[in-house]
């Protein structure tokens, strides 16, 4: 969780000593530095920390010659500044007894636990004393409290070569040519370990190193950076498509609220779910791949009953728009913009849970597009727990959802989706939903 590359802590010496130093081990080590393989770059120069930012107290990262140094004292994060998404990442770095650091993944550039925020892969002495009592999930080589590593000793004292590969949420890592770690985040289904870590659902974000108060080395950084294209109403890997963009296949109208429909006869529901669907028909449409409301009628709902889930949802309003994504038949994480009627002061962005009256219901950070652009929810529900990212942004983090229907009441472990009428014009498309399976 520490690493060499960054520039964290105090520097032992000043800027002129460190060039000194740097001058006179390059000229031992430059013979060292790997000629990227093709289709890799080379994110470190070997002489200066260019195109990266330190996040923390005072700089204490260095170069010496060409190796990225974390000293023993630092405890900051070192980051890229470019973002990636998919990638190959491939480097060296020598742990001394007793060494902790870490890779950052798809994190993002705050001063917030990166390791938590975003997702972290274990450098460790995972022999060392005081490592003897550690769990599955931090030895050298895991993914941070959510997938375990196994024969993950990395030499000490010597150089060793790593590859880290994350496409989507499969993560490989290839210590010294031997595997030691091939899993996927999808097949985490704890909801105390999905509460603590909102990271792992980031699709891109910096790569880093993680200071933790131990001295380590890297050199030859090298990535390979794989972009994908995505293509409108496909679901990605582990989601299946609520819309499939060309007609209302899997929705339904809307019948009452669940404590209304918890008394219906099973007569009395299936007759006003008829009168629902023919009123949902004449109001929302399927249109150029997109799920059109006129902003008459009732919301739009799945026909499904989903329980703990992660949902993708593309979305648009207009000028005074207003909306919301109904969980489990419950609002709302809410969507407006800063001149929606009944906005706060100050104006709050999209995705909070604007019903909650005990937990909190602003989001964290204003991460709205303009006004007729589209936005993006990923919205992680895990118990009466939510995570919420709009456009990549964590705008909720593991705050209970109340039940507005029943106030005395925790949330309903089922129930269907919603997408909101406000009463005005709404757009809807890329709706897909990834089921979590209770633990």
């Amino acid at each position: 969780m520490i690493m060499k590359d960054r520039l964290f802590g105090r520097l032992p010496f000043s800027g002129k000593s460190i060039l000194a130093a740097a001058s006179a081990v390059s000229l031992v080590t430059s013979c060292l530095a790997a000629e990227p393989e093709a289709g890799f770059t080379s994110i470190f120069d070997g002489q200066t920390l260019n195109g990266w930012t330190y996040i923390g107290r005072k700089a204490a990262n260095m170069c010496e010659g060409w190796n990225h140094v974390c000293p023993a004292h630092s405890s900051g994060n070192l980051i890229t500044e470019k973002e990636y998404s998919d990638f190959v990442m491939r480097f060296e770095f020598k742990v001394h007894p007793g060494g902790n650091n870490g890779v950052a993944v798809r994190a993002p550039n705050e001063n917030e636990n990166l390791t938590y925020v975003g997702v972290e892969v274990q450098l460790l002495d995972d022999g060392a004393p005081i490592h003897k009592d550690i769990k599955p999930w931090q030895h050298n080589g895991s993914v941070y409290g959510l997938i375990p590593s196994h024969d993950s000793q990395a030499k000490l004292d010597e150089w060793n070569t790593e590859e880290l590969s994350v496409i989507g949420r499969h993560y490989k890592v290839v210590l010294n040519g031997r595997v030691i770690l091939d899993g996927d985040l999808n097949d985490v289904s704890d909801p105390e370990v999905i509460g603590q870590h909102p990271g792992m659902f980031r699709e891109r974000g910096h790569l880093g190193f993680l200071g933790h108060h131990s001295l380590f080395e890297f050199r030859n950084i090298q990535v390979k950076d794989l972009p994908s294209q995505e293509k409108e109403n496909t679901a990605p890997k582990g989601f299946v498509a609520l819309f499939n963009g060309e007609d209302m296949t899997g929705w339904k109208g809307l019948v009452g609220d669940p404590p209304k429909r918890a008394k219906m006869s099973p007569e009395e529901l299936a007759a006003g779910q008829l009168k629902a669907d023919e009123r949902m028909r004449a109001h929302w449409k399927a249109e150029g791949g997109e799920i059109v409301f006129d902003g008459k009628g009732d919301s739009l709902c799945t026909k499904k009953d989903y329980g703990n889930f992660e949902m993708l949802v593309d979305w648009k309003i207009p000028a005074k728009g207003d909306s919301g994504i109904y969980l489990r038949g419950s609002p709302q994480v809410q969507i407006w913009e800063p001149h929606s009627p009944g906005q706060f002061n100050p104006v709050d962005g999209s995705g909070g849970l604007y019903n909650n009256q005990k937990n909190p219901r602003h989001p964290l950070k204003f991460a709205d597009k303009p006004v007729g652009e589209w936005n993006r929810f990923r919205i992680v529900m895990v118990g009466e727990k939510v995570h919420v990212f709009l456009n990549g942004e964590l705008v909720v983090r593991d705050t209970t959802l109340e039940n507005y229907w029943e106030r005395d009441k925790p949330i309903y472990p089922m129930g269907q989706l919603e997408l909101q009428n406000h009463g005005g014009p709404l757009w809807f498309k890329n709706v897909y939903v990834r089921e979590i399976p209770v633990k």
